[in-house]
């Protein structure tokens, strides 16, 4: 009873339910618009597919990622620690950190943590945001608010995307050992912009997906969360193809 409860409860969320409803609006009109009909359905049953977690995991190829993972028993000294900005949802009636998503926090988290075992690093944060309210300022706030003294935190609220961030911050990171936290998806991509810069980061990932775990009865049931892991895969191809088509143009561009 537990599981059919479950599996019960997974199929009436959104995305499952009007996805399914979809589908079978399409086959009922299948007859009278055979084309549209097709082109639909075979549209949502690719959505409703790509949201499982039995096939996202095939797509996301959360192995490939672990070599992201910070060791600190590798390192024995980092000088600076940076910390790329992600999504944010200004708010004057909350608290900083509350005004940060969850990937922005996810990032700041590991950047905490590496701040605490390397007391003497300083903790840079960067991204802009929306109007006057920036990724960097939330997260300097919530950085102090935590306990990390202001004059270790460096803010750089003016880059828009990774390339700016990257442009940015190079003159301040040459010559010094640099962790780099941001996204497991978007390390490769993240990584490629600073050596482009000529600053050698080490990667410091974190906001894994991986869905190994998911009980079977979830694997073919589509979830928002997959979509989501999906959609950031998807996102960094997109970005990884306009940064080579730009380099197949202008080989000097970075």
């Amino acid at each position: 009873m537990f599981e059919l409860k479950k599996i019960i409860g997974s199929m009436l969320m959104p995305l499952p339910l009007l996805g399914f409803l979809c589908l079978l609006c399409f086959m009922f009109t299948l007859r009278n618009h055979k084309l549209a009909s097709i082109v639909g359905f075979v549209v949502i049953a690719t959505l409703l597919s790509i949201s499982t977690p039995y096939i996202a995991q095939k797509l996301i190829d959360p192995s490939s990622q672990l070599k992201y993972v910070f060791n600190v028993k590798k390192h024995q000294q980092l000088d600076k620690i940076v910390v790329l900005g992600c999504d944010v949802n200004p708010n004057p009636r909350l608290t900083a950190n509350s005004q940060l998503g969850n990937c922005a926090k996810s990032r700041l988290v590991e950047g905490l943590r590496l701040a605490h075992y390397y007391p003497n690093a300083h903790l840079i944060v960067s991204g802009g945001g929306i109007g006057k309210v920036t990724n960097s300022t939330l997260m300097a706030q919530t950085a102090i608010s935590l306990g990390v003294n202001l004059k270790r935190i460096k803010q750089n609220p003016a880059a828009m995307d990774t390339a700016d961030e990257a442009k940015f911050l190079a003159t301040a990171l040459v010559d010094y050992k640099v962790a780099l936290v941001t996204s497991a998806s978007h390390m490769k991509r993240a990584k490629d912009l600073f050596y482009a810069q000529g600053i050698d980061v080490i990667p410091a990932a974190t906001d894994f997906y991986d869905f190994s775990a998911w009980p079977k009865r979830k694997l073919f049931i589509p979830n928002v969360e997959v979509l989501k892991a999906v959609t950031a895969t998807w996102h960094e191809i997109i970005g990884r193809t306009w940064i080579e088509l730009r380099r197949w143009i202008d080989p000097q561009s970075l």
